[in-house]
């Protein structure tokens, strides 16, 4: 392109259809086809025009590197966008990562279920139609001690269902405590609005007593929404009405017990997190209705769960907005999985959530050591160290308990912890660290030992 001056460089460009004439195109159309070809090109034409300076020398240089372009943009746009991470944070139910990594059961499971039709809505015995619910409930009531269970497509689901069916029109009563903040600005107050439920406010923040609630009582009350604030803890003067007591309350005045109990912890944790509430518990105290996760501490795929008192669960699956929160087979296949390893361990030893949690000091002390060492081989510029620390349950719950933790502190160098940080995340296999005093922290809790290789590949990787 001959040099000329005195006019805009932007009309130089060549137009999309004489861009595509190019020959060093034409290997980009046979392989990848005229249309995805044409999308990169006018991408990357757009991008010229944007960013074309005054000097027709560059424009043309600029253009000499066209088809690169256009070949990294077919390349990017036929890359995954949702990819695997090794989470190297220590947080175990991660919810920017994804929540409860599944089991290589449940894993399966889905995959067969996806690859093939299924017996969603089927029932292979009769022959006839069938209940897509009835594929988990039965495992749910059992496992629970519930006479009836529902599935939706996560808690706030399950809570809005429940206060849409129960108190549509009428108040909820909550205490000021527990008018909780649940992630991504959303709020338990605005749940409840739009479930239709008009919010009474019971109690202070700090102290509400059983006769807060019973003073809110009205002819126009329509239940009691406990809601337990699994991500943050309310400590000093304080003061909260009981589960067994708030349900004698509801029974007295005829109205549902609602508790959110939120994490879906179905046996109590090892050691000093035993104080986090069961869902069996709950509804031996007397709940009515608990609401919980599938995908924090159940273990499972992102899913709401409702289970309890029949009279109430029913109304729910009635209810038109039901149709409209209900999961697919995916979810089920997962949550039945996952359901199944509950039931025939009673503890669900074996999912990832619960190996995570329960791993011994001593033993991440050894895989740590041994990391180090390898790493140390592989890429001796990191200069790997132990240190100590804490990993951290997620997923809103427990904030105030660490458990303790042996990292493998990392050495960025002159370019500085966040560049290397940045390096991991950007890697063909993207890792998530900590960034603490000027050095990258990995915590083993929560990389499987599976995974040990793939991440010494990537540092590897990172620190060339």
């Amino acid at each position: 392109m001959p040099a000329t001056t005195g006019v805009d460089p932007r009309r130089l460009l060549p137009s999309v259809d004489q861009a595509l004439q190019r020959p060093e195109l034409a290997p980009l159309v046979e392989a990848h086809g005229r249309e995805a070809v044409l999308l990169a090109l006018r991408g990357a034409l757009a991008s010229l025009r944007e960013r074309a300076a005054g000097d027709p020398g560059e424009l043309q240089e600029a253009l000499a590197g066209l088809a690169g372009d256009v070949a990294s943009r077919l390349s990017a746009a036929s890359r995954p966008s949702l990819v695997r991470v090794i989470n190297a944070t220590g947080v175990v139910v991660h919810t920017n990562l994804g929540r409860a990594p599944l089991s290589a059961e449940a894993a399966a499971r889905v995959a067969e279920v996806a690859a093939a039709y299924s017996n969603l809505e089927y029932d292979l015995a009769s022959g006839g139609r069938g209940a897509r619910e009835g594929h988990v409930e039965e495992r749910l009531r059992e496992l629970v001690g519930a006479e009836a269970a529902l599935v939706v497509n996560n808690c706030a689901a399950a809570v809005l269902l429940a206060v849409n069916t129960h108190a549509d029109g009428r108040d909820a009563l909550v205490s000021r405590g527990e008018l909780v903040e649940i992630g991504g600005s959303f709020r338990i107050p605005d749940v409840l609005r739009k479930g239709g439920a008009r919010l009474v406010e019971v109690g202070t923040t700090n102290r509400t007593r059983l006769s807060d609630y019973r003073e809110a009582l009205s002819p126009r009350a329509g239940m009691i929404l406990k809601v337990h604030p699994s991500n943050f803890r309310v400590v000093g003067f304080t003061e909260e009405a009981g589960l067994g007591e708030l349900a004698s309350l509801a029974r007295e005045a005829r109205l549902p017990l609602l508790l959110d109990q939120g994490s879906g912890l179905l046996r109590p944790l090892p050691g000093e997190l035993r104080d986090e509430p069961t869902v069996q518990g709950a509804l031996a105290s007397g709940a009515d209705l608990v609401t919980f996760s599938g995908d924090k501490l159940l273990g499972g795929p992102q899913a709401g769960i409702a289970a309890g008192r029949r009279e109430h669960v029913e109304p729910m699956r009635r209810n038109p907005l039901y149709r409209a929160l209900r999961v697919d087979k995916l979810t089920l296949a997962a949550l039945d999985a996952t359901l199944v390893e509950h039931a025939q361990r009673g503890d669900g030893a074996r999912l990832p959530v619960a190996l995570m949690i329960a791993e011994p000091l001593e033993a991440l002390r050894g895989r740590a050591t041994a990391f180090a060492a390898r790493l140390a081989e592989r890429a001796p510029a990191l200069r790997p160290s132990l240190a100590a620390g804490e990993s951290r349950v997620g997923g809103g719950a427990l904030p105030d308990r660490g458990l303790p933790s042996v990292l493998v502190a990392l050495d960025p160098g002159p370019r500085g912890a966040d560049r290397l940080a940045e390096a991991l995340r950007l890697g063909s296999t993207p890792v998530v660290a900590r960034v603490a005093d000027a050095r990258v922290l990995l915590d083993l809790r929560t990389v499987r030992p599976e995974e040990e290789e793939l991440l010494l590949s990537a540092l590897a990787a990172a620190a060339r």
